[in-house]
């Protein structure tokens, strides 16, 4: 792990990383995230009057992780070659993983986690009329491959 911050410069103002003269490598990130519905909600998605919400939060991750430089502000513009993400229902909820990859100087962590974040958002405003209690939790990086630190699995 680094010692310190790295979008911080000497005077501690926030700045965006020089990643110019990094060499350009294949990098992927996969995050998650975990949509806790109940089961009249659970029950209910097929049937959502607005559409199927696993497949509008499946397009909304997409869009997310393409926009990803607009939200947060110290990310790179990236030109992304692979985003997907994946709505699966299972006991208690949905789980979301989102997958994105590039070839840049630097990684797509950010771009992976907006888009499980945002799938994750999309699918409360999908149910919110049947649920305003529906949590979302667990937003976390899975993995990543490719860039200077190495890969991670996440334990």
């Amino acid at each position: 792990m680094s010692e310190k911050l790295s979008h911080f410069d000497e005077a501690g103002q926030a700045r965006m990383v020089d990643v110019g003269a990094k060499a350009p490598t294949r990098r992927e990130a996969v995050a998650g995230a975990f949509v806790e519905l109940n089961e009249a909600v659970l029950a209910a998605l097929p049937q959502n009057p607005k559409g199927n919400p696993l497949e509008v939060a499946r397009f909304a991750g997409i869009q997310a992780a393409k926009r990803t430089s607009e939200l947060i502000p110290m990310c790179h513009p990236l030109a992304l070659s692979f985003v997907d993400v994946q709505a699966t229902v299972v006991a208690g909820g949905l789980e979301i993983r989102a997958t994105a990859a590039t070839v840049a100087g630097t990684g797509v962590e950010m771009e992976a986690m907006t888009a499980a974040a945002v799938a994750a958002l999309t699918v409360y405003d999908m149910t919110k009329a049947l649920d305003k209690g529906i949590r979302i939790r667990e937003v976390v990086l899975l993995s990543k491959t490719g860039g200077k630190s190495g890969d991670y699995i996440r334990p």
